[in-house]
């Protein structure tokens, strides 16, 4: 196989793998997976390096070649059903060896594909919200209150992503107005419980993919993508946690 082949597969390996830790994948499932398309095309040697960040992949060749790709990582959009399709292309790639265009053209369909409307995520938001409510003790009005306050806060979240404010002033503005929400509904005698209708919509920001895989990444001897990882969730967690006091200060 010639080099210009060689770096088209390493290059849709990497793409895969970018993908993927986009959508929410663990960096030691990052790194087998770029490794595997690499060696199934025919590297003598795949050395693989993934953080939150970046992804660095040198492969030798057995004229001892190397070939050496980078891909900078910029956000996190999670994606579970993204990331299973991509999965199950890397194991299609590793068991038939598919050609470039056959790679192309899946890889695309899959990064091209439509996600959830904006409806289904407005539904789900009011369902998550209402439903954890009432898990910890809330009324059927404190379930109301708090599904339709997961509404709001979804629409402004969307309104800030769109705006490209920062991740950590966008959850402190939706934490903020989710509690303002949430005294307002019990002063008017809407809602009953604030502290119920808050934790139903606390739940929407919990960053638990990020805190999950940090933990998996640290007992995979991953240490600094752990450590990365469960920084970046505990200061979600604290600008989170600000923007409901904040928001108790006015009452």
């Amino acid at each position: 196989m010639v080099r210009e082949e060689i770096e088209e597969y390493l290059y849709f390996a990497m793409s895969i793998g970018e993908k993927m830790l986009i959508s929410g994948a663990e960096v030691g499932r990052v790194e087998d997976t770029i490794s595997r398309i690499c060696y199934a095309y025919g590297a003598k040697k795949v050395d693989v390096l993934s953080m939150n960040n970046a992804i660095i992949t040198t492969v030798e060749l057995e004229d001892r070649e190397v070939l050496t790709q980078t891909k900078r990582i910029s956000g996190l959009h999670i994606d579970l059903d993204r990331l299973d399709r991509l999965n199950c292309l890397s194991r299609k790639i590793c068991e038939r060896r598919l050609p470039a265009e056959d790679i192309r053209k899946e890889f695309d369909g899959i990064c091209q594909g439509k996600g959830y409307s904006f409806g289904v995520q407005l539904f789900a938001s009011a369902l998550i919200s209402g439903a954890f409510a009432a898990f910890f003790g809330g009324t059927v009005r404190d379930l109301l209150v708090s599904a339709l306050i997961g509404i709001v806060l979804k629409c402004t979240e969307e309104f800030l992503v769109r705006q490209k404010t920062n991740s950590f002033v966008t959850i402190l503005l939706c934490s903020c107005l989710g509690g303002l929400l949430a005294n307002l509904a019990v002063m008017a005698q809407v809602g009953n419980q604030v502290d119920m209708i808050s934790l139903g919509n606390i739940i929407l920001f919990i960053p638990g993919v990020v805190f999950v895989n940090s933990m998996r990444d640290m007992f995979s001897k991953d240490i600094v993508t752990g450590l990365v990882g469960f920084v970046e969730s505990s200061l979600t967690t604290m600008v989170m946690a600000m923007g409901f006091a904040l928001s108790n200060l006015w009452f």
